[in-house]
């Protein structure tokens, strides 16, 4: 697992955008609104579009019913991550350099909005880990965007869930918002807990680029 170079995000360019990031390479974006469409509208029909020449490809009418499946249980799931202010996910894709293990290192990085109490920043980052429970690792930072505070949670999956009973461990960082009534919150979840310090450092990578002004203009 390597961090060296930078993908500048789309979103960059984006009049509406109330954060500037950056993520390493090996994440791939996910489109939240073309998985997520109405019901009716063009979006939809897009969506239908490209799905149709992979349901072509399944060979049997039971393999295409579990495609079919596995696309709505993935869309629950992204509507369950919206519902509570996810506005970015991506998935990452690393190679394991230090285990040597075959097959490539498996993370979802997600950015989540949080209404906060009014207050200052640098009380805001504090309460956002001391008042929940579990959270260990915790770390206080200073980042060209503000206070902010690193943090990480290990869950594990309910019994009978179907889950694989694996354990999850979550690097967190907590950036308040320089309104001080919110707080924008990054999450790298991941399944193997023996790389979280491989995993820590990706995710202060990236928040070391945050901004809450347009980068582009400042340069300008």
């Amino acid at each position: 697992m390597k961090s060296g170079a930078v993908v500048i995000h789309e979103s960059v360019k984006d009049p509406y955008a109330e954060l500037w990031f950056a993520e390493p390479a090996g994440f791939t974006a996910l489109p939240l609104d073309a998985l997520l469409p109405e019901p009716g509208t063009g979006a939809a029909e897009g969506l239908r579009a490209a799905v149709a020449p992979l349901l072509e490809r399944v060979g049997s009418e039971t393999a295409r019913q579990d495609f079919i499946a596995q696309i709505a249980s993935g869309q629950q799931l992204l509507a369950a991550l919206r519902e509570f202010g996810t506005v970015h996910c991506s998935v990452g894709l690393h190679r394991d350099d230090l285990g040597g293990s075959p097959r490539p290192l498996l993370s979802l990085f997600s950015i989540t909005w949080r209404t906060t109490a009014t207050a200052p920043r640098a009380v805001t980052a504090a309460r956002a880990v001391t008042a929940c429970v579990g959270h260990s690792r915790i770390e206080y930072v200073d980042l060209p965007s503000g206070p902010a505070t690193l943090s990480e949670t290990t869950l594990g999956p309910t019994p009978g869930s179907g889950l694989p009973q694996l354990p999850l461990l979550q690097v967190h960082a907590h950036l308040p918002h320089p309104d001080c009534k919110r707080m924008a919150v990054f999450t790298l979840s991941t399944t193997v807990p023996a790389r979280r310090g491989e995993y820590r450092a990706i995710l202060r990578q990236v928040v070391e680029t945050v901004r809450f002004a347009d980068p582009l203009a400042a340069e300008a």
